[in-house]
Parts: C-alpha cells; sequence; structure tokens
C-alpha cells in the first residue's frame, strides 16, 4: 500500500459515487417525465448521493472491492456497486411494459453517455498525470455501470428488461429475485466471476475503445 494505491481508490470512489448518482437520477427522470412520478415523491430525483444509497450494494460491496484496488500497487481495479430499488407505480405508465423497460434503460444509457464525456477527455488529457488518472477512473467506473447493467441478474437493470418479456408466473418469480440481489452479486463477483465478468469486459473495452481509443478492463 502506497500513495498510489491511495489516491487509486479516492479516484475510483469518487468515480462510483458519480456513476452511481447519475444512474439512478437518469431513472428517475425518465420515470417521472413518462408518468410515474413515485421517486421524485420519494425523493430520488436528487443528485444527492444519500438518497440513493444502500448499505450492501453502494457501500459494503464497492468497499470490498475498493480494498482489493488499495493492495494492488495503484492499479485501477473493478469496482461496481448499485443502489436501493427505486419506488415505481407502473399503473401511472401510459404503456407499462413498454416505457418500464426506458426506465429500467435509462441508467446505464447515462452511464454510457458520461463515458463518452470522459472518453473525450480522457482523449484530451492524454491520460498523463493525476488528472488524467482521475478521469480514466471516472471512465472506468461508468463503463462498468453500464456493462454491468447490461447483465440479466437481479438486481441490475437488465433483469427488468427481460422480465417484461417473460409470462405472468415467470415474470413474478424474475421480480421477487431482486430481494436476493446482495446475494446473486457475491456470487457474480467471488463465485461466478471468471465467466460473467468476462462478459463485462468485453463490452466495457468495447465502450472504453469507442470513447478513449484504449481497453480499460
Amino acid at each position: 500500500m502506497n500513495a498510489k494505491s491511495i489516491s487509486a481508490v479516492a479516484y475510483l470512489a469518487a468515480g462510483f459515487v458519480i456513476a452511481l448518482v447519475v444512474h439512478e437520477y437518469a431513472h428517475a427522470l425518465v420515470s417521472s417525465r413518462l408518468g410515474d412520478h413515485t421517486p421524485r415523491q420519494h425523493g430520488r430525483l436528487s443528485l444527492n448521493p444519500q438518497v440513493h444509497l444502500d448499505r450492501f450494494g453502494s457501500v459494503v460491496l464497492p468497499g470490498i472491492l475498493l480494498l482489493i484496488t488499495l493492495f494492488d500497487h495503484g492499479v485501477l481495479g473493478f469496482v461496481f456497486g448499485y443502489a436501493k430499488p427505486q419506488p415505481q407505480n407502473p399503473w401511472t405508465l401510459r404503456r407499462q411494459d413498454r416505457h418500464a423497460v426506458f426506465i429500467a434503460l435509462a441508467g446505464p444509457a447515462a452511464n454510457l453517455v458520461l463515458s463518452f464525456g470522459f472518453g473525450a477527455l480522457y482523449r484530451l488529457a492524454g491520460g498523463a498525470g493525476e488528472l488524467g488518472r482521475f478521469i480514466a477512473a471516472c471512465l472506468l467506473t461508468n463503463v462498468i455501470m453500464a456493462a454491468m447493467n447490461l447483465i440479466p441478474i437481479p438486481p441490475l437493470d437488465m433483469s427488468r428488461v427481460v422480465a417484461r418479456t417473460l409470462p405472468p408466473r415467470a415474470r413474478e418469480v424474475m421480480t421477487n429475485l431482486e430481494q436476493y440481489g446482495a446475494l446473486f452479486m457475491l456470487l457474480v463477483f467471488f463465485v461466478l466471476s471468471t465467466p460473467i465478468l468476462g462478459i463485462v469486459r468485453v463490452i466495457g473495452n468495447g465502450i472504453c475503445q469507442l470513447t478513449a481509443g484504449v481497453n480499460c478492463l
């Protein structure tokens, strides 16, 4: 552990908070625009990180992953987390299934937009110096947030998209699995990490190549 490792953790933590907050804000914004004001009424249409934090998904899980980075000689590592579920009232949506899909995809889409922004800044900065490392960390965390949420595992966003294509009983089962999100994430990162994170790396590096011209995972 050294100063470079500590700065890597600080940059990744800041990047993660940015990625998570924008991700959740996008969900709430699209939900409100489509007629479901429930997230707004519960204070989720906000850029305040505190209203989005989930004890395990936003603190414990990313904390464990950041701890790994702390002892990895300053290398910008793989950091991911998720927020507490946003309350929704699908009966207020004009086209329930279609609009529910739009709301679910709004989060990763927002992270993708941020990835292009940080990718452009990375190209301008040349990836050099502490500013370049901070930009790289913000790019990395947004790419991971976008790519991970394209994997259809509860409680990730793509699982909600898939649920909308299932028959009613199967949809109910898929939705109920979200309450076990912490268990699924432990399996993803510490048991089944090789195949699942391999897919995420392929998607993520594709995004990084488009945005910054480099592999970042």
